[in-house]
């Protein structure tokens, strides 16, 4: 049964639709008695809706002369802040009991908003894969994200700016294949023509994007999400872990943070498995919670690093906890 919010929205919507509408008339539309139809019209004239009553023999309701609701107004921002949001909040899971609630208000967006930006919003959805759900951390200029997700959808070259990491600027063309979402961070997918070979680059270090006349031919069955996160585990570190673990590959993949590692299965029930680190210290903790048997092949301080973090769990693990009084005296 509708709430009665949204009867009284249904009454706005017949009002709008010109001329006086009886009160016998309204009730039976929306499924209520007359008494309740005035209730609905002082919920109106509380949120300032000029609703104006018609005394006589064909009386009933109507709005006043000239009024009109406010169209929705969103900027390209604005408008895609909020279709990116109901997307997110879909893959992340936080949708209401009514689960096809942001279907509907994304599609009631896109029906206000004009062909134009309607057409880019969707290049960028239709454009998009998610890895794995984090806070939002780099947010991408729309005029980045915009020109290089339509350039992804009609397979047009698009021109960059890019600022790398160690700060080096550079200006070159791409053909990309996707856009992807991962730990909060934006990346676009694709092939370097001038070397032939595949790139990905972070959204928040480009600086320019603009398409290219042309097209491109995307290779069959590439996929942009995997492709960032064999970038993000292969990019160069201070240390270059290699790892023997016995398990299949999909419980050793199910056991690391997506984008850690490079994992290959072997004979025998083994996997190898090989990560960059800048950092030692924190990868002991990650091999105990792979809870399976493993061998480090290189380097050789990380054996050291693993026999200490079990050393430090095995004497906490026979601790006895003092008294709170003992730690008083103390």
């Amino acid at each position: 049964m509708p709430r009665p919010t949204a009867r009284v929205l249904a009454l706005l919507e017949l009002l709008q639709s010109g001329g006086t509408r009886t009160v016998g008339e309204l009730a039976d539309r929306l499924g209520v008695d007359e008494r309740t139809v005035r209730r609905y019209v002082e919920h109106l004239l509380d949120l300032d809706v000029p609703v104006e009553s018609v005394r006589g023999r064909y009386g009933g309701y109507r709005l006043a002369a000239g009024y009109r609701m406010p169209p929705l107004m969103l900027g390209d921002d604005e408008a895609l802040a909020v279709l990116l949001g109901l997307v997110a909040g879909r893959r992340a899971g936080l949708t209401t009991a009514a689960g096809a609630a942001s279907e509907t208000a994304a599609a009631k967006i896109r029906r206000v908003l004009p062909e134009r930006l309607g057409r880019r919003l969707d290049a960028v959805l239709g454009s998009l894969s998610f890895t794995a759900a984090a806070g939002a951390r780099a947010v991408p200029e729309t005029g980045v994200l915009l020109p290089i997700a339509d350039a992804v959808t009609h397979h047009r070259p698009v021109a960059i700016r890019y600022t790398a990491a160690d700060g080096r600027r550079s200006e070159r063309t791409l053909h990309p294949h996707g856009l992807v979402a991962h730990s909060g961070r934006w990346y676009v997918s694709g092939t370097d023509p001038e070397i032939g070979e595949q790139r990905t680059f972070r959204l928040d270090r480009i600086a320019d994007a603009r398409t290219l006349p042309g097209s491109f031919e995307r290779p069959a069955e590439v996929d942009p999400a995997q492709r960032v996160l064999a970038g993000i585990a292969t990019a160069p570190y201070r240390y270059e872990v290699v790892l023997r673990v016995q398990g299949t590959a999909e419980q050793v993949r199910a056991r690391l943070p997506a984008g850690l590692a490079v994992v290959a299965e072997e004979s025998a029930g083994w996997c190898r498995v090989e990560l960059r680190a800048q950092r030692l210290d924190w990868v002991p903790g990650v091999l105990a919670a792979l809870d399976l048997p493993f061998a480090v092949e290189r380097p050789d301080e990380l054996r050291e690093l693993v026999v200490a973090f079990a050393d430090r769990l095995a004497r906490s693990a026979r601790r006895r906890p003092r008294s709170a009084d003992a730690e008083l005296d103390d």
